[in-house]
């Protein structure tokens, strides 16, 4: 249902998700006195992971088994676990709800960290079995004595105009029905985050653009994503068409165009945590409800 009165203000400038609101206290890493310390508190809290999902670990484990995540300004501190098995129905995704600035921070971080720690148990040098060190934020070698630290991979994310307005959104075949998006790809070895957007335009939906302009980021831990978001002019939409591979069906919208669909459920949004539902929000001026 449509909701009424004044829709939420949409500022100019996008906040990016899952960055703020946790101190990652990075000097208490190695301090193992203090991070037992602190697990001791009746206030801590362990985030228990599982396959991208997760919940709050009621009895904390050993402090050798957990990642440590940071403290919030309460000094509380979070931990993370991986369970190998998990009751699907006792778990959340941040896909699904709408989360606080800072659960989003701490359940990125931690989703992000154990999806790593999963992917690594061996060395990429030697391919020796590696433990984790410093609270789970590295992982060493045990045959070489490497360290090795967790990575992101940077991928581009563009919101498309053109020069009257309209937004044009893109369909995977992969996406529920119905599901319409902006434009996303990784950036390729030795391309910058500008050459990413025209390629990644040009492969998709045959679009050039002019000189993009940035609006922000988000961390994304599906598995391990650093989304860099965009916004450009295309300086050829009649051209306009989708790949037919990675993307089945694009379209141009108005603002008028995208809030009727939407409230007719003829287009489905990302979700609101996504920041591609914040560019789609900003070009939009506001939150879009049903």
């Amino acid at each position: 249902m449509a909701t009424t009165g004044e829709p939420n203000k949409v500022t100019d400038v996008l906040v990016p998700a899952a960055n703020f609101g946790l101190d990652r206290a990075a000097h208490l890493r190695a301090d193992g006195l203090a991070l037992d310390t602190l697990l001791m508190e009746s206030s801590t809290r362990v985030l228990r992971v599982y396959d991208g999902r997760f919940a709050w670990d009621q009895t904390p484990p050993n402090i050798s088994d957990l990642f440590f995540l940071g403290l919030d300004e309460t000094k509380t501190a979070y931990f993370a676990i991986h369970r190998e098995h998990a009751n699907i129905d006792e778990t959340y995704s941040l896909r699904e709800n709408d989360w606080s600035e800072l659960e989003r921070a701490i359940a990125t971080h931690a989703v992000a960290l154990t999806n790593w720690h999963g992917a690594h148990p061996r060395c990429p040098r030697c391919g020796g079995a590696t433990e984790p060190i410093l609270a789970g934020a590295a992982r060493r070698c045990l045959e070489d004595g490497s360290e090795h630290h967790p990575r992101s991979d940077p991928a581009v994310i563009c919101l498309v105009v053109d020069r009257d307005d309209r937004l044009l959104l893109g369909r995977q075949s992969v996406w529920p029905e119905r599901r319409f998006s902006a434009f996303a790809g990784f950036v390729e070895p030795g391309e910058s985050l500008e050459a990413c957007v025209h390629r990644e335009l040009l492969e998709e939906c045959g679009v050039e653009v002019q000189t993009p302009e940035y609006l922000g980021s988000q961390a994304w831990p599906f598995p391990a994503s650093l989304m860099v978001a965009f916004r450009a002019l295309a300086i050829n939409p009649l051209q306009a068409k989708a790949d037919g591979t990675e993307i089945e069906e694009i379209k141009w919208f108005t603002k008028d165009e995208l809030r009727k669909a939407y409230l007719r459920e003829e287009v489905l949004l990302p979700p609101r945590i996504s920041i591609a539902r914040q560019m789609i929000e900003l070009w939009y001026g506001a939150e879009l409800h049903r």
